[in-house]
Parts: structure tokens; sequence; C-alpha cells
């Protein structure tokens, strides 16, 4: 690199001669149009383009964020909409609110039978149905009608009209008398009659007899909470086959927590003793559930988890599972 650049240099010399003085004239000139053209016309330029300071300018978090921030008319709307939701999240955790509701409940139970190895799926289907006696009382209609299949690997329970296992249970019908609005000390509650329909399609199903008892239930909502118990026992009045006398009794307390965006979370116990057979059923239930729209519709969507804490000698037992689907018929105000 050093050689050929004393060879550069040797050559400039070589050109030296008599023409030097007037070639300088010559390069000053050339030297000044190759560095004033451009800045003449980078001049001309600035002076023609308009002012782009502000139109690309990067946008900043701030604008974004400033953009993306709803109106005060639309923070009304999601305002009314969230308290609309929250009240109807806590009319749904009071079994006797004025309320149109048709639950879907699906539960999956296991280990059932004597070897332990039978499941059930049962969808409850739960229609609440609120009748305005006067501006003092209401009517509440509860009905229970349970459509049951059973995977039974050793064919011992599918024994129903239908070959792919599916059968109806039998139906519980409540009615519950309840004021319009809270009593003394905010209780809320509600009293009537309970029966028991032989709906049922297969033996395993049924208890192929009427019954019929009363039935009740208290809470209090106070805030967030809902905390009450709801109680029934059926008695046989008609035994049209060869199974032992309807004689059960059936407690549910619940505790309910409701946030202000609709979350729910109850616990809740759904204890039934039979007093001809002697024997507990203690299935513990933990659900959390949404109210939200689909199109216009309101429903209710949740899911959780059960334990048998104590069952019927052929079950189920253990761990179990729940999913339940409600839509909502509120009253258009």
């Amino acid at each position: 690199m050093a050689d050929q650049a004393n060879l550069s240099c040797d050559g400039l010399g070589a050109a030296r001669g008599p023409l030097t003085w007037l070639r300088l004239p010559l390069l000053g000139a050339i030297s000044a149009y190759a560095l004033g053209a451009p800045l003449a016309m980078a001049g001309l330029a600035a002076e023609n383009l308009p002012d782009r300071g502000n139109a690309l300018a990067p946008i900043t978090l701030a604008d974004q964020t400033a953009a993306e921030q709803p109106s005060p008319e639309q923070k009304e709307v999601k305002q009314a909409l969230d308290q609309e939701e929250a009240s109807l999240a806590k009319k749904l955790a009071n079994p006797v609110a004025a309320l149109i509701s048709i639950p879907f409940q699906f539960n999956w139970d296991d280990r059932f039978g004597a070897r332990e190895d039978i499941s059930r799926m049962t969808l409850n289907i739960q229609p609440v149905i609120p009748i305005n006696l006067s501006k003092d009382w209401n009517l509440i209609s509860r009905t229970i009608l349970p459509v049951i299949h059973q995977n039974d690997a050793n064919g011992e329970l599918n024994q129903g009209r239908f070959d792919n296992g599916v059968d109806f249970g039998d139906s519980v019908q409540s009615l519950f008398l309840s004021p319009a609005t809270p009593g003394k000390f905010g209780l809320i509650w509600g009293l009537g009659p309970v029966a028991l329909l032989p709906t049922g399609t297969n033996t395993f199903t049924t208890a192929n007899q009427w019954a019929l008892g009363p039935t009740g239930v208290v809470l209090k909502q106070s805030g967030p909470w809902t905390v009450g118990v709801l109680a029934n026992h059926l008695w046989s009045v008609q035994n049209r086959g060869r199974l032992s006398d309807v004689n059960t009794s059936f407690v549910q307390p619940f505790v309910s927590y409701t946030t202000p965006s609709a979350w729910s979370a109850t616990l809740q116990t759904e204890t039934t003793y039979d007093w001809q057979g002697e024997q507990w059923a203690v299935p513990i239930n933990l659900v959390v559930s949404k109210i939200l729209k689909l199109g216009d519709q309101l429903v209710s969507v949740g899911a959780g988890v059960r334990y048998w804490a104590q069952g019927p000698e052929q079950g189920p037992h253990g761990w179990a599972g729940r999913v339940v689907f409600t839509i909502l018929l509120p009253k258009k105000s």
C-alpha cells in the first residue's frame, strides 16, 4: 500500500510544469462549484419544503393511550352494564329472587357400583319461574328434571328403555311463597311444598313413587355476600313398586361472593340423608361463574369441582366436576 501511494505522488510531481499556474484558477472554480452547488440546492429545498415536523413526529405512548381512552358517555354505559350484571349475579345467588332463569347444570360423578367402575353424567334442567301474586308476595316455582347417562362397562346399571344408556330421573318440583322485599334484619325467606314426581325411565334412576313434603329457604345478602340455607323433606305418598319408601332430608347451606364485575364464587353442600337406608350423601361444591352477554342474551357461565365427603354405599365417591350454563330472562324496565 505504501509503494502504491508513493507511485501516485510521483505521478503528480511529474505532471507539474509550465501549466501549473494556469491550472490553479480552473481547479479553484471546479472546487467551488463542487462544494457550493449541493449546499445551494439543499438551502433551496429547505425553503420550498413545508414544515412537517409535527406530521412526521413519532406517535408517543401518551398519544396512543389518550386515543384509547373511552369517552365519558362510553364509561357511563359500561358502568351501567356492569351494575346490571352484578345485580343479576346476586339475584342468581338467591333461590327465591324474582328472576326468570333456566339453568342447565352438568355434573360428572365417578366410582359407582360394587366395583366402583361406573361413572355417571347428569344434566339437570332447572327452570326458575317467579309469579307475582301481589305487590307484597311472590310465588317461586323451581323444577329439577335430571337427564342421566351412565357409563357402565359391565352392563350392571344400563337396563333402561334407551339403548344408549340415556334416561330421565325423577323430577323435584318446589314452590316457595316469599315476600317481595327483605324482612326484618334484611332476611329473605320462602316456604312451601315440595314434590317428587316419578318421571324416571330406569330402575336405577327412579324411586317409582310419589312423595310430598315441606321446603324452605332463608338467606341474607349484605354487600357482595350471600349466606343462606335451603332444606326440604320428602315422604312417600304412593309407592308403585317394590322399592323402599322415600323418607329423605335435604339440606343445602351456601355462601356466595359476587364482585362488581359480575364474577361469583359459591361454596355449598347438597347433603341428603336417607332415613330408610340410614345413609348420608355429602357432596361439597365450589363453583366460579360469570355473567356475560352472548349477542343480546344475558347468560351465566360457570364451572367448578366437587368432592364427595361421604357417599352412599353404591357411590359415587371421590372427586367430581360441575359445569353450569344459565339463560337469564330479566324483566325489561
